[in-house]
């Protein structure tokens, strides 16, 4: 077994890109515009997407023929990692896997959506019709020209531009992109996502579409089932960054408060959880950049799929313990909505569910190891 053989290198075209994003990032996203956005119903700042597209981060991964830079989506770890260490949020995620799910698809079709992603529009992938995120069942079907069917939490449903359908026709695969603009008021239904920072939808499908519309083709199963795993690594990779603003600030916090004339921070029991949150933080961040050296834009090898399960796995469990050892520190202030904490602690909960937990990704990871 020779799993992990490939080299970690940085180059300096990923260390200037690292660098961008780590500045930028700080920039646009203070503690303060995190909590004033938390209020608002995009959840987001149109400015700062901007921003973002200014910087070409829309079109990384997508191919010079449809205007992107024609980079490997492992060169989003980066700047996934620095907008979690700063909370910032924008659907560029939701955007990033809809331009995956497009250019693996290699049909003719996708190119024109991913033109226009690498342009700047926003999009997203309906991946849902239940609140398992492990069932990838379909129920929605292209039926006479029509779109029927139902999808749940669909990320940034609201702000994009484009939203893409997986859905069944004649018994085989297709994705249907859908224009936002098409689906009305009264067939969405906002979702209520304990980490605020997110945005999500419910969505009630009964659309005409055109053949030009319907993506079809054979590799469709496999692009959709890549998607998803690359969905789950950045998630590591952000869940990655807000762990470590996470311990930032409980550390700020044991080296001020006092009790019983005391910093908090000087006791043994406090201590050594921040140690091991700094070990489990870095133990995350080797597995989430391993799976970036793994990535490629071709379909992903068994090493990529052991590097990504196990990356989600360990990511998870660290901004969890991460999360909750933050809230506990605090004390009762830090079961308050005031209190930094909770938002990772939030931030923490959500990602355990997201493209899978831990025990999911393990039970796949074993699968790939024992029965190879």
């Amino acid at each position: 077994m020779d799993f992990g053989a490939t080299q970690i290198q940085v180059s300096e075209e990923q260390l200037m890109l690292q660098d961008a994003a780590a500045g930028l990032c700080a920039e646009l996203s203070s503690i303060d515009r995190v909590r004033a956005l938390l209020e608002s119903a995009e959840g987001y700042d149109e400015n700062v997407w901007q921003s973002l597209v200014d910087m070409g981060w829309t079109g990384l991964a997508i191919p010079e023929e449809q205007g992107g830079a024609g980079l490997s989506v492992g060169e989003f770890v980066t700047i996934f990692e620095a907008m979690g260490k700063y909370l910032l949020t924008t659907p560029l995620m939701s955007t990033v896997l809809a331009a995956e799910l497009l250019r693996r698809s290699s049909e003719s079709a996708a190119h024109a959506p991913l033109s226009a992603i690498a342009a700047g529009s926003k999009a997203t992938v309906a991946f849902l019709e239940s609140e398992d995120w492990m069932d990838a069942s379909l129920g929605a079907r292209v039926e006479n020209g029509r779109l029927i069917g139902r999808k749940e939490h669909v990320a940034d449903a609201a702000a994009a531009d484009l939203i893409l359908v997986p859905a069944t026709e004649n018994g085989a695969l297709v994705i249907v992109v859908v224009e936002g603009s098409s689906i009305g008021s009264e067939a969405r239904c906002a979702h209520d996502v304990i980490d605020a920072t997110r945005r999500a939808q419910a969505l009630n499908l009964d659309l005409t579409v055109t053949d030009s519309q319907i993506i079809r083709g054979e590799g469709l199963a496999l692009a959709l089932d890549e998607t998803r795993l690359i969905g789950a690594l950045l998630v590591a990779a952000e869940s990655t960054g807000a762990a470590v603003s996470c311990l930032n600030t409980t550390v700020d916090y044991l080296k001020t408060r006092k009790q019983f004339g005391k910093l908090i921070g000087s006791y043994q029991a406090l201590k050594h959880p921040a140690v091991d949150i700094l070990c489990a933080i870095d133990s995350s961040k080797s597995l989430v950049y391993q799976a970036a050296a793994e990535m490629s834009n071709d379909r992903l090898s068994r090493d990529a799929r052991v590097a990504c399960h196990m990356a989600k796995s360990k990511a998870s469990e660290t901004i969890l313990f991460a999360g909750d050892r933050a809230v506990q520190f605090h004390g009762g202030m830090g079961f308050t909505y005031e209190c930094d904490a909770q938002l990772y602690l939030r931030r923490a909960l959500w990602v355990q569910q997201a493209f899978g937990d831990p025990v999911a990704h393990r039970k796949q990871l074993a699968s790939l190891l024992l029965d190879a």
